[in-house]
């Protein structure tokens, strides 16, 4: 099984919520980590989605202390809707 991980900062411009994250989130650049394993006995290369992962500031931490947390991606895309529809308000 062939996996890959592809990574990508994504910024937002107000605090946010995340499902099953249970504290507000401050508005800043966040780094996503999306793993991704090929799907085998096609006759091109195709992959899915297995983890999406986010680093965000550390509970109760003041300096700069990080980590990673295991999140849908369909929360992150709620997530960065509103946090546009917030920007067009």
């Amino acid at each position: 099984m062939t996996i890959r991980s592809r990574r990508e900062t994504i910024t937002f411009k107000h605090p946010f919520r995340l499902r099953g994250v249970e504290r507000v989130l401050p508005a800043g650049p966040y780094e996503v980590v999306t793993d991704e394993e090929m799907i085998e006995g096609l006759s091109f290369a195709s992959w899915r989605r297995v983890a999406t992962m986010m680093t965000v500031p550390a509970e109760g931490s003041r300096g700069g202390v990080m980590e990673m947390l295991s999140i849908g991606s369909v929360d992150l895309a709620d997530a960065m809707a509103s946090d546009a529809s917030v920007a067009n308000d």
